[in-house]
């Protein structure tokens, strides 16, 4: 199954950049000391923003995305952005 994930995973970033669309990857992660969602990305540079709203958050990536591509002279039209998230948490029963 993951095989096959992959595949499909890989069409549709050939897709994407054969339409001169670029995909960024960002990372939402919970912390649980600070109770806030923080969103970092390897494709991104600069990109580290919080919030104690999941959903808000994403709406603050969204605006920060075109003016750190503005400042770090990266030259895309049409972007494509997939988010993955990660929350842990520990139960005690």
């Amino acid at each position: 199954m993951q095989n096959s994930t992959m595949q499909i995973s890989g069409l549709q970033h050939n897709l994407m950049r054969r339409f001169g669309m670029t995909e960024y990857i960002i990372n939402l992660m919970w912390d649980n000391d600070a109770h806030v969602w923080i969103a970092t990305s390897k494709d991104v540079p600069g990109l580290v923003l919080e919030h104690g709203s999941c959903d808000a958050l994403i709406e603050r990536v969204r605006m920060a995305i075109p003016e750190l591509i503005e400042l770090n002279s990266i030259d895309n039209d049409d972007i494509s952005i997939e988010y993955h998230t990660q929350r842990r948490e520990r139960l005690v029963v």
